[in-house]
């Protein structure tokens, strides 16, 4: 009986101090981290958007969170951007970070492709524009209607000739707009604090709950 009270007592043991390292630690240290300038809070059909790429399980296959480090050479020089910091994802909820690296990381979809024409089309049939890609197709996003039934002004995906129905037109509909709205909202050139600079951060936070308590602007 002693020796299952002390292996109890360890296990709690160990767990606390994990807790404590690996959840309120940061919390301390991060909580008053201010958003970036640049960084704007998500729209309503961002948001939407943002659930439609949970709902397809997006976070499977791509990350959020280039690094400096990691096998290979940076993911700065693949273009995916600078390295990630707390600050960037303060308005994700929740963070979409992912854990596996099947497809290219999405932090800076937005700056690094921001053709919604490529967006509509990669989503529809990613093939045809990434030949040896791996990711699924979405169709079920889209809406297939005959040339005739096209509306003047009605945008239309414009699709490569291999991947066009014959006599039909593909359009997006809701869903697959508020997706490509959330992607093309992942830019993340702006300028950040240093990490480990948590000094300028806090005053930052300060200043902001000053000024909203002011009414300032």
């Amino acid at each position: 009986m002693e020796n299952e009270v002390k292996l109890v007592g360890g296990a709690m043991l160990t767990l606390a101090l994990a807790t404590a390292a690996m959840i309120a630690a940061p919390f301390l240290q991060l909580k008053d981290v201010p958003p970036p300038k640049g960084l704007k809070p998500y729209t309503d059909q961002e948001l939407r958007g943002r659930q439609i790429y949970i709902s397809n399980g997006c976070m499977a296959c791509h990350t959020q969170q280039p690094s400096a480090t990691g096998a290979g050479r940076a993911d700065a020089s693949r273009g995916w951007g600078r390295p990630s910091v707390a600050a960037d994802y303060f308005y994700d909820r929740p963070t979409l970070l992912g854990t596996m690296r099947t497809g290219p990381d999405l932090f800076n979809v937005g700056d690094r492709i921001p053709s919604q024409d490529w967006h509509y089309g990669h989503l529809y049939q990613p093939r045809a524009y990434v030949p040896a890609s791996v990711m699924p197709a979405y169709p079920f996003l889209f809406e297939s209607i005959v040339d005739a039934e096209v509306r003047p002004g009605q945008y239309t995906v414009p699709l490569p000739k291999t991947a066009t129905p014959p006599g039909r037109k593909i359009v997006p509909t809701r869903d697959a707009e508020d997706l490509v709205a959330y992607l093309k909202a992942m830019r993340r050139k702006y300028e950040v604090v240093e990490a480990g600079n948590a000094a300028q951060a806090k005053e930052q936070a300060m200043a902001i709950r000053e000024g909203e308590g002011s009414g300032v602007n």
